[in-house]
């Protein structure tokens, strides 16, 4: 693993385990924002562990909008820190299955939030990959980084307005003469 991606995943995790430990209201904005910084290194290295960090947290906000009484950050609280010790140690192997076990876990928090819970992870795997693309990467690759299809991936880029935020404008003659030139 890349040390600059390590080094940022674990203040990822502190801040996750710190901002769970307050118990606020601006806890959901922040673990939103967390995971869009997140998201910004996924894009830059295109690696895993930034990704499901980014999707873990975003699944946390979104968690925690639902149902505020917090009765589950102890337990998500301690993998957080299992998973931070075991990326401090370099140990890989046991970090991504913490990783995986903290996913499985949110799942068996609540039975009535199960299925929401696993419609909350697809949406932000979802979410992330079109902020993938923003970054500039490929549909192909983002859905490969997240493990989902290009389908789903393109279904939400298509209802986006990602590529309506244009600055620079130029008209229809000024293009036309450029591409003239270039053949000339």
């Amino acid at each position: 693993m890349d040390k600059l991606v390590k080094k940022d995943a674990l203040q990822i995790l502190n801040k996750v385990i710190s901002i769970l430990k307050t118990k606020e209201e601006k806890n959901i904005t922040e673990l939103k924002d967390l995971s869009n910084h997140t998201m910004h290194n996924a894009s830059v290295f295109q690696d895993e562990c930034s990704v499901s960090i980014a999707v873990l947290t975003y699944s946390l906000s979104k968690i925690i909008e639902r149902d505020q009484d917090g009765r589950y950050y102890p337990v998500i609280s301690a993998l957080l820190e299992k998973a931070a010790r075991y990326l401090q140690k370099d140990e890989e192997y046991n970090y991504h299955h913490t990783i995986k076990k903290l996913f499985s876990e949110i799942s068996k928090i609540d039975n009535k939030l199960k299925l929401y819970i696993q419609e909350v992870i697809n949406q932000a795997e979802i979410k992330k990959g079109c902020k993938l693309c923003e970054h500039g990467l490929s549909t192909a690759r983002a859905s490969e980084i997240l493990g989902i299809s290009q389908w789903e991936l393109m279904n939400y880029i298509g209802k986006t307005k990602i590529n309506e935020d244009v600055h620079d404008v130029i008209d229809i003659r000024t293009r036309l003469k450029h591409a003239r030139s270039l053949f000339l």
